[in-house]
């Protein structure tokens, strides 16, 4: 498997670019606005997003102005998300460094979050990004209706697998979609290519998806066993949906209690889910990963041999083979 550093290699230079415009972009005349936009640049993850816009404009013509601005789109709302996220679950962490709720307390990070969709807006409009723009916010729009119907289900467990391929289509693929769209739309190819490409984001989204599904059944390097952290939240994942699906009647009310009323009895989780590893929860779930994954290549093999090409091909493989 191709490490990111490799898979980055044929858009490195514009990826080094991209990090000051996307501080430019950020930027304000409050001071306090412009030191928590500056910790939020530092705290970057692997940038896959940015990735997958720059692979996708290369893939389609050469890498312009308006990429780079599709790419600051996509972050900037992404970012926002995850800073309302945050003060919505309470959540102190993210990624290993403090929340904006954290250290700057909730109004803080709320006001951040809104300043942050205005830029979008702004950046958009000003620079007449219009197709942009709607990409973006379609994927917002089915993150949220993804978020309201995983709350609207997950009060009585009643997820089949149908609702839960359309919540994962809606919270993590359409994230993903709009990347790989943005990225073909920012040198304007036409328009079947675009919707070509936000059909491949959205296999590779939903592979991506599965994969952390997956997580929670391997073993943790601390306590050398599964972490179990889906159970604890109450979370249906596809190899228990397939366990409940496939389970006796008492077998099935067995899980259903625990993940209802006694998912922090560590007991009680890890018998739940040596059951969903017993029924073939993990192989099924692993199967709909590899299928999702060959829709995502098959897309791809209607393109030319290219360097971008190639590393949608080893990031798709990357998204399957992660470790974490």
């Amino acid at each position: 498997m191709s490490s990111l550093k490799q898979i980055q290699a044929p858009i490195a230079v514009e990826m080094k670019a991209f990090e000051p415009k996307f501080r430019d972009y950020m930027a304000s005349k409050v001071a306090l606005l412009d030191r928590i936009t500056y910790y939020i640049v530092k705290r970057k993850g692997k940038q896959l997003r940015p990735m997958l816009v720059f692979l996708s404009a290369k893939l389609h013509g050469t890498i312009d102005d308006s990429s780079y601005r599709g790419a600051a789109l996509v972050e900037l709302m992404h970012t926002a998300t995850l800073v309302h996220d945050d003060v919505v679950d309470d959540s102190n962490m993210r990624r290993g460094f403090f929340s904006l709720n954290a250290l700057w307390k909730n109004k803080i990070a709320v006001l951040v979050g809104d300043y942050l969709l205005s830029r979008v807006l702004l950046l958009s409009v000003q620079n007449k990004e219009h197709k942009l723009l709607e990409l973006i916010s379609t994927a917002v729009q089915e993150m949220s209706e993804g978020e309201l119907l995983q709350i609207e289900k997950a009060r009585r467990l009643d997820i089949d697998e149908e609702i839960y391929f359309d919540i994962i289509t809606k919270k993590t693929a359409s994230l993903i979609a709009s990347c790989c769209a943005v990225g073909a739309a920012s040198v304007k190819p036409e328009a079947e290519k675009i919707e070509q490409m936000r059909q491949f984001g959205e296999y590779l989204g939903i592979a991506f998806q599965i994969k952390d599904d997956l997580f929670d059944f391997q073993q943790s390097a601390k306590t050398g066993k599964p972490t179990g952290i889906d159970i604890q939240e109450q979370k249906m994942t596809l190899p228990l949906i397939y366990a409940l699906r496939n389970a006796n009647r008492s077998d099935r009310k067995f899980m259903i209690r625990v993940v209802k009323r006694y998912n922090h009895d560590r007991d009680k989780v890890e018998q739940v889910m040596k059951m969903v590893r017993e029924s073939g929860g993990i192989e099924y779930a692993s199967g709909k990963m590899e299928e999702y994954y060959q829709k995502a290549l098959r897309i791809l093999e209607t393109y030319p041999e290219s360097e971008a090409k190639s590393s949608l091909v080893e990031l798709a493989e990357y998204v399957i083979q992660r470790n974490k």
